[in-house]
């Protein structure tokens, strides 16, 4: 008998077909709760945290292929091999579309969401972003509030702070970060890359893009079709990177429109 990977999920629903969720960088599968609230009764979503993230185990590396087969692992020991419906975004995207190539026929519908099959500009953000919060002084934290005030003059965004301060949890040993923010850091050419799988994947694929967000472009488009043929683009109005927090309401629409049609 084969033995599900160490990977932390939670069960949103009883009823109707089975969407699977894969969070991005510093995310964990909790972020798209609302998302598979409003998807209810209709469908019934699983919230992933994928490696080094969230309550799932670290790995010691990060490698797109890896993941995306332990995640398969996963998907093919909880649900007996019956195919669901895969929604990533950004870094979850790039594991979403490498688990529909290698393994299609655990997927039925795909969605991308702000992400493309090609390296990612936007590194240095990200590497900003990892280095100020490797740079915080856990030891002088004594609440939640304390850490938010180290990290206003590094990221001034008081929404991105609060979603990167999720990831910081109390024990009685004190505070320490759930994701591996070290590996992410070391490894965050391999988090901007994309493999190449060498396979394609027939299915429906719902591409979401922020309006305002660079990381799905026109030079992507032709490496998105040759690789996902049966693909339709939808550019979400006023999103930036995190279209399903920053628009809930065209995210949740766009997704059941999609999922839902015959």
């Amino acid at each position: 008998m084969s033995t599900a990977p160490d990977l932390h999920t939670t069960e949103i629903g009883d009823t109707g077909e089975r969407v699977v969720f894969l969070h991005g960088l510093f995310g964990q599968g909790r972020n798209f709760t609302q998302v598979a609230k409003a998807l209810q009764p209709e469908l019934r979503s699983t919230l992933v945290d994928l490696p080094n993230h969230g309550r799932s185990a670290w790995t010691g590396s990060v490698d797109y292929v890896d993941v995306a087969d332990t995640v398969a692992t996963w998907l093919r020991t909880a649900y007996d091999g019956e195919p669901v419906h895969l929604v990533g975004h950004s870094m979850g995207g790039k594991v979403a579309m490498v688990l529909a190539l290698r393994h299609p026929e655990l997927v039925d519908r795909l969605v991308v969401v702000d992400i493309s099959p090609a390296p990612s500009d936007g590194a240095g953000e990200f590497e900003h972003l990892l280095t100020s919060l490797t740079g915080l002084d856990l030891a002088a934290v004594g609440r939640r509030s304390d850490a938010d005030e180290q990290l206003a003059a590094a990221i001034p965004d008081e929404r991105v702070r609060g979603f990167l301060l999720q990831n910081l949890r109390s024990t009685d040993g004190g505070w320490h970060w759930q994701a591996d923010l070290d590996l992410l850091l070391r490894e965050l050419p391999s988090i901007a890359g994309f493999p190449e799988v060498g396979a394609t994947f027939d299915h429906p694929v719902l591409w979401m893009a922020g309006e305002r967000s660079g990381y799905v472009r026109p030079e992507h488009e032709e490496r998105m079709r040759e690789l996902f043929p049966r693909t339709f683009t939808v550019t979400v109005k006023g999103a930036g990177h995190w279209v399903h927090s920053e628009q809930p309401e065209a995210f949740v629409s766009a997704l059941r429109v999609f999922l839902l049609a015959d």
